[in-house]
Formats: C-alpha cells, sequence, structure tokens
C-alpha cells in the first residue's frame, strides 16, 4: 500500500473555460491550463514522488509533462479517463438545457439514478476509477504516487472514502491538489480541492 496519493487535476481546457462537457473528448490544455500546470509544479517541486500515473487524454499527460518537466516516465492508464458524457460532449450547460431538457435536469438532480443516452453509467464509472486508483495504490507499497486525471475521477475516489453519493459537490478545480495519507492501509483525506498555488 502506497503511503502517499497525490491527485491532481489537470489544468483548465479551452471547453472547461466555455463550460462544455468534455468527457471522453482528447482536448488540450488552453494557455492558461499551462500556466495553471507551471504554478502547480513549483507548488510540489519539493515533494518526493516515486511515480506518475496519468490518463490517456492529451489534458492530463500535457499537464503531467509540465509539472514533473520531464523528470518522471508518465504510465498512462486508459481507465483513469473522464466519464463519457455520451450525447452531452462539447455542448454548453445552456446547449443541452435546450436540446435535451428533460433527461439533462433528472441527471444533475440524481446521476446515479439517471444516465446520458450513449453515456457511461456513473456507478460503472465509479467503479473503473476505483479499480484504477486501488491497483495503483496496492501496486506501490510504502511509495508516494502522483495521479493526474479529472474533476470526475476525483470525485468518483473522494466520494468512495467518504462514502457519499454527493458527486457534484466533489469535482475539485482545474490543477487543485487532493492528498491522501495511507496509515494501517486506511485512507485519509489530508487535503482537498487546494488551490492556494494559483492564488
Amino acid at each position: 500500500m502506497a503511503n502517499k496519493l497525490i491527485l491532481i487535476r489537470h489544468g483548465e481546457t479551452v471547453w472547461n473555460y466555455k463550460k462544455r462537457y468534455c468527457g471522453h473528448n482528447d482536448i488540450g490544455l488552453s494557455k492558461k491550463g499551462m500556466a495553471q500546470a507551471k504554478k502547480l509544479r513549483n507548488r510540489i517541486k519539493e515533494e518526493i514522488i516515486h511515480k506518475v500515473y496519468t490518463s490517456d487524454r492529451r489534458r492530463a499527460i500535457q499537464t503531467a509533462k509540465i509539472i514533473f518537466n520531464g523528470s518522471k516516465q508518465l504510465k498512462q492508464i486508459p481507465d483513469l479517463a473522464e466519464i463519457n458524457f455520451g450525447c452531452f460532449e462539447g455542448l454548453t450547460h445552456r446547449q443541452i438545457l435546450k436540446k435535451y431538457p428533460e433527461i439533462y435536469k433528472k441527471w444533475l438532480k440524481d446521476p446515479y439514478n439517471n444516465h446520458v443516452p450513449e453515456g457511461e453509467k456513473l456507478t460503472d464509472f465509479k467503479k473503473r476509477i476505483i479499480s484504477s486508483i486501488k491497483k495503483i495504490v496496492c501496486g506501490n507499497p510504502s511509495e508516494t504516487v502522483a495521479v493526474v486525471c479529472h474533476g470526475g475521477a476525483i470525485s468518483a475516489f473522494i466520494t468512495h472514502i467518504l462514502r457519499k453519493r454527493d458527486f457534484w459537490k466533489h469535482i475539485p478545480h482545474s490543477a487543485s491538489l487532493t492528498i491522501i495519507e495511507y496509515e494501517r492501509n486506511k485512507p485519509k483525506i489530508k487535503l482537498l480541492n487546494d488551490t492556494a498555488h494559483l492564488a
């Protein structure tokens, strides 16, 4: 079991800025997102990190490359990708409300029992993320590992630890830092959605 798990949400993309659902789309970082990643690099430069894992999406890989400045080998894990938002992908909140009002309202109110057409069920997504992160944690005993992934992925893991279902409440900000330490194999959240470095 790892000693410490550092969860990093990728920097901002143009779609994040425009409030479009990215999901499985492979969107790169915006200039602001790159600047955010550089600030985060300065924040954690003293941290001893043994291994770095990323989702296979460009925004996560770019963030990791900037933060670790080529000093670490990045292991891409496709199962760390963001939830597939199906027919909502690429659309803004306003566009979805206009095109799929009933489905959208039900999904926002209860994402566990309502899923997006052509998209991934939240329960399946959570299982995928929890399984992926647990494999990383168990596969790196007594080490500190960083995982650079997505807002939904981090919320899925945090709500699992907290045993809560408030998925939307725990979506972290772009380029945020969440730290989990393992004491006697039990996870303790030490830092959650921290963006002090972006101030």
